[in-house]
């Protein structure tokens, strides 16, 4: 297995520099993550620095409370295909999903991925804020409306990724989708626990330890086994 390319190399917030930004970029190509996750001011840059090699760009849209309306998130998409953008990850109405006003989030959603023109979409569905019910409509509704993944959290709510939620979210959009989980996966053990519940993507910002910790873990592997051929036991 590939880690690295599990690995959404995330760095988001109100006040991240150029500086963070270029860092984030170094340790994508060092260690070939399969994206970078940047806000949207840093695709263009983003996209430039990363030029040649097969690291992607990934941005958030209606982040991170998912109140734009379906029409601003639908303009955002564009804007960010436009700069360059890979992937996208777009963060649900919360309150209409609770709501049960399911043509809204079919709204937001189709719109986006339209906009996104076969770009691979990711629906962040803020676990954290949702029933075990409303975790699998939403789930189902990421599928109706044709996007790749559902995605776990903002990692700005209240909560982050669960294993079981993963494996709910999993269950529920079968081969239809998949399933990044992010938000408070910081550790090689926290990644695999999410890899073996169904997840295919890993936001994180902690993708060098995690991966660092994975080559250690194969190097104390491989030291046991020499020892055991040089013991023949």
């Amino acid at each position: 297995m590939q880690l690295n390319k599990y690995i959404d190399h995330t760095k988001l917030g109100a006040n991240v520099s150029k500086e963070q930004i270029d860092k984030l970029i170094k340790e994508a190509k060092e260690y070939n993550f399969k994206s970078v996750c940047v806000n949207p001011i840093w695709v263009a840059y983003a996209k430039e620095q990363l030029k040649g090699t097969d690291v992607l760009v990934c941005t958030v849209i209606g982040f991170p409370h998912g109140t734009h309306t379906p029409i601003i998130k639908t303009q955002e998409t564009l804007d960010a295909v436009i700069n360059g953008a890979d992937e996208i990850d777009v963060v649900i109405n919360v309150t209409a999903l609770k709501q049960g006003n399911y043509e809204t989030i079919l709204d937001e959603l189709e719109g986006v991925v339209i906009a996104a023109g076969g770009r691979t979409v990711k629906v962040i569905i803020e676990t954290c804020y949702l029933t075990k019910e409303e975790i699998i409509k939403a789930s189902e509704l990421t599928v109706e409306a044709g996007a790749d993944f559902v995605k776990t959290s903002t990692g700005f709510g209240t909560g982050g990724a669960k294993v079981e939620d993963v494996k709910l979210m999993k269950e529920t959009v079968g081969k239809d989708a998949e399933v990044k989980a992010s938000g408070g996966v910081r550790t090689y053990e926290d990644a695999m626990a999410m890899i073996e519940a169904g997840a295919t993507r890993i936001g994180t910002s902690n993708g060098v330890d995690i991966v660092l910790k994975k080559e250690k873990k194969n190097d104390t592997n491989t030291t046991y086994w020499v020892e055991r051929q040089r013991f023949n036991c």
